[in-house]
């Protein structure tokens, strides 16, 4: 049986995303499943239009062209590289209901649409879990 990694994606911020997507495939590329629950700012990683431009720390700047220059995917692209790798993609589904969201709003490599109690059923039971 593969080991389960559970993480919990609560900021949008774009050393956040990177954080959470290198964990999570590298994680799945080491053979454990992998699901991720992205909740409140976390949420900003799966919009369509935001995540290409999730905002840098203020001491940061220049991150985003540093990444770049190392050769280091963008955030959608590690997106899809985490959804080809397996790895499932959970929209909380109490924040899309108050921020108003509609699946058209989110990328189409959203896993599933779930509440808090369905991603600690598989948390529970996870050999890592992770939050940022």
């Amino acid at each position: 049986m593969s080991k389960r990694v559970a993480i919990i994606a609560g900021n949008g911020a774009l050393a956040s995303a990177y954080k959470v997507l290198n964990i999570a495939t590298t994680a799945a590329a080491m053979g454990a499943e992998v699901r991720v629950f992205f909740t409140f700012g976390g949420l900003q990683i799966l919009h369509r239009q935001a995540n290409g431009e999730l905002p840098e720390p203020p001491q940061g700047e220049g991150v985003r062209q540093a990444l770049a220059a190392a050769n280091v995917p963008s955030v959608p692209d590690m997106l899809k590289m985490a959804h080809d790798s397996g790895v499932q993609l959970i929209a909380c589904q109490m924040t899309v209901d108050v921020m108003r969201l509609s699946p058209d709003d989110l990328i189409p490599e959203v896993s599933d649409y779930a509440g808090a109690a369905t991603f600690l059923e598989y948390a529970m039971d996870a050999d890592v879990t992770l939050t940022f």
